[in-house]
């Protein structure tokens, strides 16, 4: 860009000083502006490092096994965590009623047109034409390798439409020999520092036999 100036061999020296200048301010500018989305698109954007702590292991010999009624997966959790009503063809564990504290564990067979290379966009998508307010991707990540399979796993969190409740949750697909599953590991997200490791662990023990 430059600035226009009248044509006075005597005034060159200031047109060439302003254009100079001009064009700096343009630079400048430029350099900030994708400086700016640089370090925005580093915030916002989900990154495999989010989950490092993923290693598939057996889980401890104290917890109990649910296995899906088709065979697709097998859901961990510990003594603590009971049975809780599902879905026919579906598992689901949390803490005892009465605990003043949610955990959710739930293991469904693939009941749509999901797959591992659009999990993360089908998982959003899902939760917000499902009675929820909001949802936001925090992480994804893909190609993990589950005991028997392999999976694509989100962090999300979702507002609920009726009461405005604030989850956060683990939800992956796990595709195995015979079949594919969904596992779902969840709490309110003002307690997710105090479940966060619980839930991993369940996530990281989850099978596909």
């Amino acid at each position: 860009m430059t600035v226009e100036i009248a044509a006075d061999p005597g005034r060159r020296p200031a047109r060439v000083m302003i254009t100079r200048v001009v064009g700096l301010l343009a630079a400048l500018i430029a350099a900030l502006t994708v400086g700016t989305v640089l370090v925005l698109a580093n915030q916002h954007s989900p990154h495999r490092e989010n989950f490092s702590w993923f290693l598939a292991q057996p889980a401890p010999a104290s917890w109990q096994k649910f296995t899906l009624p088709d065979g697709t997966g097998t859901l961990a959790a510990p003594p603590s965590l009971v049975r809780l009503p599902a879905d026919p063809g579906t598992v689901a564990v949390g803490l005892p009623a009465g605990t003043g504290d949610l955990i959710y564990l739930d293991a469904t067979p693939r009941q749509g047109d999901e797959t591992l290379p659009g999990w993360a966009a089908f998982r959003i998508a899902h939760l917000r034409d499902d009675d929820t307010a909001a949802a936001t991707l925090d992480a994804h990540a893909e190609h993990l390798t589950f005991a028997g399979g392999t999976g694509s796993c989100v962090l999300d969190d979702y507002v609920t439409r009726v009461g405005a409740h604030h989850y956060r949750e683990i939800a992956c697909l796990v595709q195995g020999a015979h079949g594919a599953s969904v596992v779902v590991a969840a709490t309110p997200a003002a307690e997710w520092n105090r479940y966060q490791p619980l839930l991993q662990q369940a996530v990281s023990a989850y099978s596909s036999p």
